[in-house]
């Protein structure tokens, strides 16, 4: 159990579930009723839309889908209804469930290409100011 740390099992044997298996939960869901427990750690995000005139709700973990509403509220409760009615539809069809970003591991590391120009230049701002480049490159990408 990665990230829920317990075991869920539910005696609400839904039919329409029977046994599906989501690996990044770390168990296999045996009801409809843990679908809103996991639902809720998507992230999610309202904003407004000019070209609509309505707020809009996005969920980064499915970028092709949104939800256009008049208020905030409306706008986060129905891509919130959307993205759980796509998830019981990629279960009933065996699709992989995309793990929320929340509960995904981050070892705070990735690689960068650079033009060795730009490499070169960077390692010697690092020099000049007494850091690492790492410690040089991390402050210039938190801003």
């Amino acid at each position: 159990m990665p990230w829920l740390g317990f075991n869920i099992i539910s005696q609400d044997l839904t039919p329409f579930f029977h046994e599906k298996n989501v690996p990044w939960l770390g168990f296999n869901i045996i009801s409809q009723d843990l679908t809103p427990f996991f639902l809720s750690h998507y992230t999610y995000r309202v904003t407004w839309s000019p070209e609509d005139n309505e707020h809009i709700g996005l969920c980064t973990e499915f970028p092709s889908l949104s939800w256009l509403a008049p208020t905030t509220e409306e706008a986060l409760k129905g891509i919130q209804q959307m993205v759980g009615d796509i998830v019981i539809d990629m279960q009933a069809n065996n699709e992989p469930i995309p793990m929320p970003l929340a509960e995904k591991n981050y070892s705070g590391e990735f690689r960068v290409r650079i033009p060795p120009i730009v490499h070169r230049a960077l390692a010697m701002q690092a020099a000049e100011q007494g850091i690492s480049l790492n410690r040089l490159a991390s402050a210039k990408l938190a801003g």
